[in-house]
């Protein structure tokens, strides 16, 4: 049976080499795996508002409610983010806040996630990625084990063509996508 990946990618700039990453990584999945790229660039700043009964005039927005659909019907979702601001992009963040509420119908809860970080230094996204884990961890969300993906120096990770320069970061990554790919299959969300 085909497994549905959700990629998120922590970058609204088309051209974003956290965009170039996510786009090698979907090469990446077996062949019985769909990986498509989620977009969150439309997605309006969450407001507890919208998911408040007593709130009548300000209707959800429809964004909301496809993204929601979307990742709860997914087996699994890839992060692939920059680290901006030692965190996550405020778009990162909005993703994760839109995708929590209502609380009764969490649509990242208990769903594998995998996560890639990178940075244009040498710290490769640590900091993004260990506040996405925190923000994260609250919905039971399994992640792949060691040794995670932190991309340093992002600039020269990739050609012109979107290619990996190098073999043995692709190697590196196609572990991890093999990884998060065997935690999907072996540890599915429980249907409820």
């Amino acid at each position: 049976m085909s497994k549905n990946i959700s990629v998120i990618v922590g970058s609204l700039r088309r051209a974003s080499y956290a965009r170039r990453i996510a786009l090698k990584t979907l090469d990446l999945f077996p062949v019985d795996y769909q990986a498509q790229i989620v977009e969150i660039r439309d997605l309006p700043l969450y407001d507890f508002d919208y998911d408040t009964p007593e709130v009548t005039d300000k209707p959800r927005p429809e964004g909301y409610a496809r993204f929601r659909a979307t990742i709860k019907a997914s087996d699994g979702v890839l992060f692939v983010t920059p680290e901006n601001n030692r965190t996550i992009p405020a778009c990162l963040k909005n993703a994760v806040d839109i995708g929590s509420k209502p609380h009764a119908d969490v649509a990242w809860k208990d769903l594998p996630a995998g996560i890639i970080s990178h940075s244009v230094g040498r710290m490769g996204g640590y900091s993004s990625q260990k506040n996405l884990q925190l923000a994260l961890s609250y919905f039971d969300m399994p992640t792949p084990g060691q040794p995670e993906v932190f991309l340093s120096q992002s600039p020269g990770l990739i050609d012109g063509k979107g290619e990996i320069r190098q073999e043995s970061t692709l190697d590196f990554l196609q572990d991890y996508i093999n990884r998060f790919a065997e935690l999907v299959a072996t540890q599915p969300r429980p249907t409820s």
